[in-house]
Order: structure tokens, then C-alpha cells, then sequence
């Protein structure tokens, strides 16, 4: 996944989270309003406008609704790019399953929730006789509403890494851990990015050939940030040591990274100060779920580290 804010705009900061625009929006934006305005649905390009800010509207609140249910579990989410695809919400929940499936789930909830929400628009305009002063409304409200039902439905396909592939890998990593989990949606990922190509190509439609792209090169990256996981599980692990937040036990080698001068050290070895510059830090962070602790903190008792599939740092 793109880091997102190399040729983005930001356009606003709510609830503590920086919502950015890319710059390739405008350029697909102006494509396809020029295109819809050719379709004669309303009387000004001003409403093919306003559909448009309406679709990607609908996807900022989805990616509000991610991010808000990260931080309601204790996860970090500072950070949306909209991109032409779409919209990216960079969230990181606590490597715990449930927190994850929360994560996720929030944002086709989302779209549920709007689905009513603009059939009372609808009603209200109907009963004020706003339709019959402004056409144009009924058209715009009836797209946005069928805009947030297709949303839904696309977003929910389990096709990884679309919410619905993501949710079926949280609902798997209750079963098999974090790192097989991964393995198994990305997999099942690419079978139903097959099937879209191939629907895409029997539809000659070019958009969604980009869109079946764009989800092949994250399903790729999914798949390799699953066999880093399972290599890593690999590793000796300190039993001695066990972290407060996840119970994962610590590896054994250097894969901590001084802040000051950017050289690697194993924290338990030196007692959390760097051997090459003397650094001395106050928590050390876990591999596993991300969460920092003094390593005076970290029990004695660990968990089997099969039950618990560590992240790839370095």
C-alpha cells in the first residue's frame, strides 16, 4: 500500500485524523464527470458535479468509520488518502483479532447506516415538493443512494485486500493465527482477483481492469508480509521475558533500531540501551503487537509463541 502522502493535498484535519487528496483524483475526476455529463442524467454539469463529491463523500465517512473503530480499541489512526480508486484508511489496530475485525467491519457499517439515512432525505424532500422545484435532486439523491449500495456490496466481496477478504482473514485468525490467516485470504484473494480480470475483460471495461490492478499489486504485498511472518515465528525466542500487553515472548537477536544513531541491537541483551551510542530507553517495543513497555514490566511467564504470530520489524 502506497504511503499516501507524496503528491497529496491535505485538505482538512477532524477528530485528529488529516484527510489528503491526491493530486491523480482531479485527473479522473474531471474523466469522469466529462463522461457522466454525455449521459444527460441532468439538466446542469454542475449536479455530475456534485454525484461525483457525493461518491467520494460516501467513501471519506467509510474511511472515518475505520479509523474511529481502530482508535476505539486502543489502535493508532491519524491518517485518509483519497485516491482515484478510492479511499485509504491508515489505521493500525493492536495485533489482536477481535481489534482487527472491529476495525474493518466499522466501515461497511458505515455504508449501512447511510443507506436509511438518505432514504429520510429522500422522503423529506419528497413531502417539502423539493422535487418538483428542482428535478435534478431526485436524480442526484437516487444516484447517491444506489452509489452507497454499490459501495457496500463491492467493499464486502471476500476478495483480499477488500474489507470482505480482510474481515473473512480476522474471522480466520481466530482459528489458525495472524500469520496463516494472512496466507489463506491472500490466496483466496487472488482467485477472486482472477475472476474480477476476468470479468473486467468480458465487460471491456477499462476502469475496472485498473481496479482489479490495483488490487492484485495489495494482494501481492499481502502475501509477502505473511511469509515475513512466518519466517519470523520461526525465530529462538527469550521465554524468560513475556510482554504485558500480548504475553508474546521477545526474539532473540537485533531487531530493535536506535533512534539517535540508526544501528540494530537486541534490547534484552543490553537492558534496553544501545551498545553503540549508549542510548538508554525507557520501554522497549514488542514485535508482536506493537505496544511498548519497560522491560522491568515484562513478565516471566510467556505464552507458547505458536499461539501468537509476530509482525516483521526491523
Amino acid at each position: 500500500m502506497p504511503t499516501g502522502r507524496s503528491g497529496s493535498i491535505r485538505l482538512f484535519r477532524i477528530f485528529g485524523i488529516d484527510v489528503f487528496l491526491h493530486w491523480s483524483w482531479f485527473l479522473l475526476a474531471y474523466y469522469e464527470i466529462s463522461a457522466r455529463r454525455g449521459w444527460g442524467h441532468y439538466s446542469s454539469v454542475s449536479w455530475n458535479v456534485a454525484e461525483y463529491l457525493g461518491l467520494f463523500l460516501i467513501v471519506t465517512i467509510h474511511e472515518f468509520g475505520h479509523a474511529l473503530a481502530c482508535r476505539q480499541v486502543g489502535g493508532e489512526a491519524n491518517r485518509i488518502v483519497l485516491w482515484p480508486f478510492g479511499g485509504v484508511a491508515y489505521v493500525n489496530p493492536p495485533q489482536r483479532p477481535g481489534a482487527t475485525l472491529w476495525s474493518i467491519a466499522a466501515g461497511p457499517l458505515v455504508n449501512v447506516v447511510l443507506a436509511p439515512i438518505i432514504m429520510v432525505i429522500h422522503r423529506i424532500s419528497l413531502l417539502m415538493g423539493w422535487y418538483a422545484a428542482v428535478p435534478d435532486l431526485h436524480t442526484l439523491l437516487h444516484s447517491i443512494f444506489w452509489i452507497d449500495i454499490t459501495l457496500l456490496v463491492f467493499n464486502i466481496l471476500p476478495i483480499y485486500p477488500l474489507d470482505g477478504g480482510q474481515i473473512l482473514r480476522s474471522l480466520l485468525w481466530f482459528l489458525m493465527g495472524r500469520a496463516h490467516s494472512l496466507l489463506v485470504a491472500t490466496v483466496l484473494g487472488f482467485a477472486g482477483i482472477a475472476a474480477f480480470i476476468g470479468y473486467a475483460i468480458w465487460q471491456e471495461d477499462a476502469w475496472l481492469g485498473a481496479i482489479a490492478v490495483f488490487l492484485l499489486l495489495n494482494c501481492w504485498s499481502g502475501l509477502q508480509h505473511a511469509r515475513a511472518l512466518l519466517r519470523f515465528a520461526k525465530l529462538p525466542r527469550r521465554f524468560e521475558y513475556a510482554c504485558p500487553s500480548c504475553q508474546a515472548s521477545p526474539p532473540i537477536g537485533e531487531y530493535w533500531k536506535c533512534g539517535k544513531c540508526g544501528n540494530a541491537f537486541d534490547s534484552f541483551q543490553t537492558g534496553a540501551v544501545c551498545p553503540h551510542c549508549a542510548t538508554r530507553y525507557e520501554g522497549t517495543r514488542c514485535l508482536d503487537c506493537g505496544a511498548t513497555n519497560p522491560i522491568s514490566a515484562w513478565s516471566t511467564h510467556a505464552v507458547n509463541v505458536n499461539s501468537t504470530l509476530p509482525t516483521a520489524h526491523v
